[in-house]
């Protein structure tokens, strides 16, 4: 992991003692409402539905133990909200008879930050003093600015890495933090990068999406993509670079978002993203950015061509973890033992082989730790189980974890010998579901019972698909698919990337769904990232279960099998089109009609 210089945590620290002034400021009414809502959200606090949410910047993805430490300790001890605060939610809550709202706990998003939802603010300058105490912070998690920027939950460990992306995300990360130019953009503006093959970050859906790539002399540079967005107009990023040397990325990246931040669009939020300009100016918008960049190389000098003693600084920090002195036994000892303990275990292969994966160290592995089971939302993490978690950390993964871009937690630096011992335990803390994956490992935002843009709620309609497919025979049989759900069209929970897609919309001040079919996030290798097709009229939620029923019993009876292996979702829709689906679900609909009427 990145080591904070004694700059980085001066810096954390004295931006927690600046937002404590502006609290105290704002509470004795030195300070306007208006004057202290910017301030409060350059440091990632919002006020939402029923009370406010801090969203915590967890730099591509990579958190220690200790961290988690102190987000149970947040979660444990602040996210509790006042009486009359929680009783008008719960009281909401019961006109739609559904779940009660968790307190004390975190919820981890598709873009590797950690949310809280009850924290009142009143009590958020103690949290930020206990975020800078572990280095970490709210800042740029909000607002019209270069936010949170996210990778690969493998990076540095994959077996399909052309280059380790954090040392560049980290010197990204310094580069955009408060950059002055770039503080009050149109609108948001988020970065991901990669250097793998398989695009486990999803980069065609960001503001800009960079993977590492090697040129044919062997060197190390940049694909850049610019554009990419979801939202009401879901747009894949356009490939503006098809290499540019790593050590000018800053500079270019510098070219692109201050030609988005002279000519995008500010008179309509709508349409004031990154994609939209790109989409409408075309190839203007390209000539435009490479002109702004012969002007930075040859008229400004270039000021922002990364060094490689900088590089190698901050690469430094990336080496793998000094792991416990052992003594080895050999790889097919290992393998041996592993799949002895599998033979008997049933749930143990099963594990193996989903929550497990290769890394670039023959000796250790990648294990998810999910947090996907029934009655608990997807992503959310209570104050015990961030306790549990980091002490798995500490005992299997050098006091390492990974947020990854599906709302779980992975342990980079796990020995293989350790693997046995390690579900045992991942199975006692709840942490060893086989769902990894499947269907059950679904993304959801929080929808409607915590975010004021939501239009419906996420999470009874994971709870209802999550109990309807509990048999983990059935979940195998149906294989990999990704799941997603946004309570709203701002797509937090990137609906429109799902294989299937759910989309809470309002009609006439009730909550209806939209599906979609044929997503992807580009990290499934038979095809690039695109948005799903939308397969007919909304459905309320008591039929969305039995819609996705209907598409999956289509797709079981259309797939094919060759030489043993099951045809996947994916591949079967796009073999096949979207029409046997559409049909399908829309029956499904009028079926649950005449069952209600009947």
């Amino acid at each position: 992991m990145y080591q904070y210089t004694e700059f980085d945590r001066q810096f954390v620290h004295q931006r927690a003692a600046q937002y404590r002034d502006q609290l105290e400021r704002w509470q004795k009414g030195k300070i306007s409402e208006d004057e202290f809502r910017p301030l409060r959200l350059q440091n990632g606090w919002y006020v939402q539905r029923y009370a406010p949410m801090l969203r915590v910047a967890v730099p591509y993805g990579e958190i220690s133990s200790a961290q988690l430490r102190v987000l149970a300790k947040i979660a444990r001890e602040y996210d509790a909200p006042e009486a009359d605060v929680y009783k008008k939610a719960t009281e909401t809550q019961a006109q739609w008879g559904t779940h009660k709202l968790p307190t004390h706990y975190a919820h981890f998003t598709t873009r590797q930050n950690v949310q809280y939802n009850w924290i009142p603010l009143s009590k958020s300058a103690d949290v930020m003093d206990l975020l800078a105490s572990v280095n970490m912070h709210g800042i740029q998690t909000s607002g019209n600015c270069i936010r949170n920027i996210t990778s690969d939950e493998r990076a540095g460990i994959a077996v399909d890495e052309v280059a380790d992306p954090r040392p560049y995300a980290e010197i990204m990360r310094q580069w955009s933090t408060l950059h002055p130019e770039f503080a009050f953009l149109p609108r948001k503006f988020k970065i991901a990068v990669t250097g793998a093959a398989e695009d486990r970050a999803a980069t065609g859906w960001h503001d800009v999406g960079l993977r590492l790539v090697k040129n044919e002399a062997g060197e190390i540079g940049f694909q850049v993509r610019v554009g990419g967005g979801m939202g009401r107009t879901p747009i894949v990023g356009t490939v503006l670079r098809e290499f540019l040397p790593w050590n000018q990325i800053m500079n270019y990246l510098e070219a692109v978002v201050r030609v988005y931040n002279r000519y995008g669009r500010r008179d309509n939020m709508y349409k004031a993203r990154i994609k939209i300009l790109v989409k409408a100016e075309g190839q203007v918008y390209i000539d435009d950015v490479e002109e702004e960049y012969r002007q930075i190389l040859e008229h400004d000098g270039a000021p922002h061509t990364i060094p490689q003693a900088e590089f190698d600084r901050v690469a430094a920090s990336f080496v793998p973890p000094a792991l416990a002195d052992r003594v080895y036994q050999s790889a097919e000892e290992t393998e041996a033992e592993l799949q002895a303990h599998a033979a008997d275990d049933v749930l143990f292969a099963r594990w193996l082989q989903r929550n497990v994966a290769p890394h670039k160290n023959p000796l250790l592995r990648a294990v998810t730790l999910s947090f996907k089971r029934r009655l608990q939302a997807p992503g959310d993490a209570s104050a015990d189980q961030l306790d549990i978690a980091a002490r798995l950390a500490d005992r299997f993964s050098a006091g390492e974890a990974r947020v990854n871009h599906d709302q779980n937690l992975v342990l980079p630096w796990v020995h293989a010998e350790d693997l046995h011992a390690l579900w045992l335990a991942a199975r006692e803390a709840g942490f060893a579901s086989t769902n990894v994956h499947l269907l059950t490992d679904m993304i959801a935002c929080p929808g409607g019972d915590f975010c004021a843009l939501a239009n419906a709620r996420s999470i009874p309609v994971a709870e209802a698909i999550t109990e309807r497919y509990q048999d983990l025979d059935e979940l195998d049989d149906i294989g990999e698919i990704d799941l997603h759900i946004s309570g709203c069209i701002n797509s937090c929970g990137h609906h429109h990337s799902g294989h299937i897609g759910i989309l809470g919309v309002d009609k006439d001040g009730k909550e209806w769904y939209q599906v979609t079919l044929g997503g992807s996030d580009g990290s499934d290798l038979s095809g690039p990232a695109q948005a799903g097709k939308v397969v007919g009229p909304s459905f309320s939620a008591a039929e969305v279960p039995g819609v996705i029923e209907a598409v999956l019993g289509t797709y079981r009876d259309t797939r094919q099998t060759v030489d043993g292996k099951r045809e996947n979702f994916i591949d079967t829709l796009r073999r096949v089109g979207i029409d046997p689906f559409k049909t399908a679900a829309n029956a499904a609909r009028f079926a649950k009609d005449e069952e209600v009427a009947a």
